[in-house]
């Protein structure tokens, strides 16, 4: 026999894998990830609680009127007003959805299929500007639609946006002008 051949023949190959500790390692690190989403969901129902103050959502009346604008697309959240990391999440105005708005002189419907409706009065509406980040939403420059409402004692900003970005600009300036003609009335 050759030297080659008797260096194979002694050689024998470590075991591959070791199961038991395999398993232990995947059990852990799956009870881990576990607790972690048990954690953030006792966290979001805890925050639910701390704004269970706030009050019912309004809906829609029966007629509100013509629309003067309508957009479909996203609904981001809302957040305290001036606060974009203070998420709500009482009423389900934390919840992220599909979304179709439609303003009328009675104010903002907004429809969320999946996720609770809400109406924003024309009372309640306090402005309308362009910005690029909600909580844990961030966008470019002017890419998400963030209109400020009263609801309660509470400012709120909630972020949209459309499925044509192009629209923000024509609904900020119609919801400002909307909004300054109410508090002329006022």
């Amino acid at each position: 026999m050759t030297p080659a051949l008797l260096i194979a023949a002694g050689e024998k190959s470590a075991p591959v894998t070791d199961w038991a500790a395999r398993l232990g390692w995947v059990i852990g690190i799956l009870l881990f990830l576990a607790l972690v989403y048990w954690l953030m969901r006792e966290g979001w129902k805890w925050r639910g609680t701390l704004q269970s103050d706030l009050p019912e959502l309004p809906t829609a009346p029966e007629s509100p009127g013509e629309a003067k604008l309508t957009m479909s697309g996203r609904y981001h959240g809302s957040t305290t007003a001036g606060q974009w990391l203070d998420r709500i999440v009482a009423h389900g105005l934390g919840t992220r959805s599909r979304a179709e708005l439609t303003l009328t002189d009675a104010g903002l419907d907004v429809v969320r299929p999946g996720a609770a409706d809400f109406f924003v009065p024309a009372a309640a509406l306090r402005g309308a500007r362009l910005d690029k980040g909600i909580a844990g939403k961030v966008l470019t420059e002017g890419g998400l639609l963030v209109v400020t409402w009263a609801h309660g004692d509470r400012l709120i900003d909630s972020g949209f946006r459309s499925d044509r970005a192009a629209e923000h600009t024509e609904w900020v300036g119609t919801l400002n002008e909307m909004i300054n003609k109410t508090e002329g009335a006022r």
